[in-house]
């Protein structure tokens, strides 16, 4: 395999580890930390890391009017608006419904990615990405069918649906804006600074300054350790390290990897929050990791 594509496939992978792990840590955290104010206090540890980054390395924006205002509508669509969608979603509806609805952000990139980008998607890819959706639908849907789901949690999932439809937007416009030589780095680190920057005067007329900093001093040390592990691990170093990997290859190569993200987050699970690892979950994680090494493996196969 080429040594590039296994270093791209090495950090999706990466990633889809860290935010698989997110979306529990994202509604442990939300327990004791508002929405609004999560994001914001997120935002700006993510903020204060790529302004130091970016005073020992510079920054290097371009001079074309186009390109530039397609990097702001990246950094805003990626960091106020995805994940604000996000967090609002998730503090209403459950993880599970999360779980579910996110199945769909790796179609809509692949979707984005043909139709946007006109990236060539093979039968084998076909074949592994909706094996591997199958997979997910199977984590997913089992312990979804045992719940009892009120219609007060239709609007977190109408949220939830808005921020994939916002990150499949992103996926499209990081492709274009690296092509352009904007770096993967650049393109992470700023889009947290437009996010603290946009997301600021909102959440201070919301709550008023001296409430929001109270609520983030008196946070108990667990939480500060989720807002500082969303900030830092699935924040600046992810998103660097997906940016990287999809440098490399085709959007819809990479899409797959996240079916891997409801196996990572079942583990973490049983292993913090007491979920049992059921059959439904184990047939599902295999059948999802059979469908993406389907989907990248590049050795030519007939089908």
């Amino acid at each position: 395999m080429n040594p590039n594509r296994l270093r791209a496939y090495t950090q999706l992978l990466i990633v889809a580890v860290i935010w698989g792990i997110a979306g529990p840590v994202i509604k442990l955290t939300l327990a004791k930390l508002p929405a609004d104010i999560f994001i914001l206090y997120r935002f700006f540890i993510s903020a204060v890391v790529a302004l130091v980054f970016f005073l020992v390395q510079g920054i290097r924006l371009p001079k074309n009017p186009k390109t530039l205002f397609q990097l702001f509508v990246y950094c805003l669509l990626n960091s106020s608006i995805t994940l604000g969608l996000l967090f609002w979603g998730v503090s209403k509806t459950s993880l599970l419904d999360m779980s579910l609805i996110s199945l769909f952000g790796p179609l809509l990139m692949v979707l984005f990615g043909f139709v946007f980008l006109k990236d060539r998607i093979t039968v084998r890819e076909k074949v592994g990405t909706f094996i591997a959706f199958l997979g997910a639908i199977v984590i997913g849907i089992a312990p979804i069918l045992k719940t009892d789901h009120g219609s007060g949690q239709f609007l977190g999932n109408i949220l939830i649906f808005a921020s994939l439809l916002a990150g499949a937007i992103t996926g499209v416009l990081v492709k274009k804006l690296m092509r352009e030589g904007i770096s993967p780095n650049t393109l992470a680190n700023l889009s947290f600074i437009v996010g603290f920057i946009t997301f600021l005067p909102f959440v201070l007329l919301k709550n008023g300054p001296a409430l929001t900093l109270n609520l983030i001093v008196s946070a108990p040390f667990p939480y500060q350790l989720g807002v500082f592990y969303m900030a830092l691990i699935s924040g600046n170093l992810a998103y660097i390290l997906n940016n990287m990997g999809q440098k490399t290859i085709e959007l819809s190569e990479a899409a797959p990897f996240a079916y891997l993200y409801p196996i990572f987050s079942g583990i973490l699970a049983v292993f913090l929050l007491g979920d049992k690892l059921t059959i439904p979950i184990i047939i599902g994680s295999v059948i999802t990791l059979v469908g993406v090494i389907i989907a990248e493996y590049k050795k030519k196969i007939s089908f």
